[in-house]
């Protein structure tokens, strides 16, 4: 008997505690992309993949943009659910391609903590849109005959060629990456930082296939290269 009275103490104090978390340490709340990142931030946004009606009410409980594109049903492994347009103050050429939605929240935090900062503090200013190279490519991983689906196979991963500045200029890992001054710094940065965001972070380090971009994919293997 004692030790269940002394399981319920334990709840109730846990109950009690959970009341007066504030909102951004509080596990039953939906993640804002918004607010300052914590100990938190990673559980919720990889419950995102977990709880696919999660995804919606982070956007919308942060006031953000939120475009919902039909499901694209496929027995194939190539099929497209819970996918978003992906937008934001960043701009994406080819514009808004259609990405899984727990992508666009790691895009969104990625831009909001990790690319505009590094943007302002190694080059001075911030960035205004992004090259890419696509996000659904119903193939397998490297183009092989046979094997695993690629996660672009289900939108589940983009890749970034290079970036446009608000001063007009444009870094591209094709022929920054390897240098020496700011522009590489930057993009050796953002490789280092998408790694928090994002599930899988392949870069030109990685294999010669990515010499000139970075592959960003919400999979369920965890790899930064």
């Amino acid at each position: 008997m004692r030790w269940l009275l002394g399981l319920a103490l334990l709840f109730g104090l846990v109950a009690l505690g959970l009341r007066h978390l504030p909102p951004e340490w509080d596990p039953r709340r939906p993640l804002d992309l918004t607010a300052a990142p914590n100990a938190l931030t990673g559980l919720k946004l990889r419950a995102l993949q977990l709880q696919p009606d999660l995804c919606p009410a982070a956007f919308t409980g942060s006031g953000l943009p939120f475009l919902p594109v039909p499901d694209r049903p496929a027995d194939n492994g190539c099929a497209i659910e819970h996918a978003v347009r992906l937008t934001g103050p960043v701009r994406a050429m080819p514009a808004n391609p259609v990405v899984t939605c727990p992508l666009a929240a790691a895009w969104t935090l990625f831009e909001r903590n990790t690319l505009q900062p590094e943007a302002r503090q190694l080059l001075g200013t911030e960035v205004t849109a992004i090259r890419h190279y696509g996000t659904y490519a119903c193939r397998n991983v490297n183009h092989a005959q046979a094997g695993r689906r690629s996660q672009h196979a289900t939108a589940n991963a983009i890749d970034i060629a290079g970036f446009v500045l608000r001063d007009g200029r444009e870094v591209k890992l094709a022929g920054n990456w390897g240098g020496s001054g700011p522009e590489s710094a930057f993009l050796h940065a953002l490789r280092d930082g998408a790694c928090r965001w994002f599930r899988g972070v392949l870069g030109p380090e990685y294999n010669a296939a990515h010499h000139d971009h970075f592959h960003l994919d919400m999979g369920p293997w965890r790899i930064c290269r």
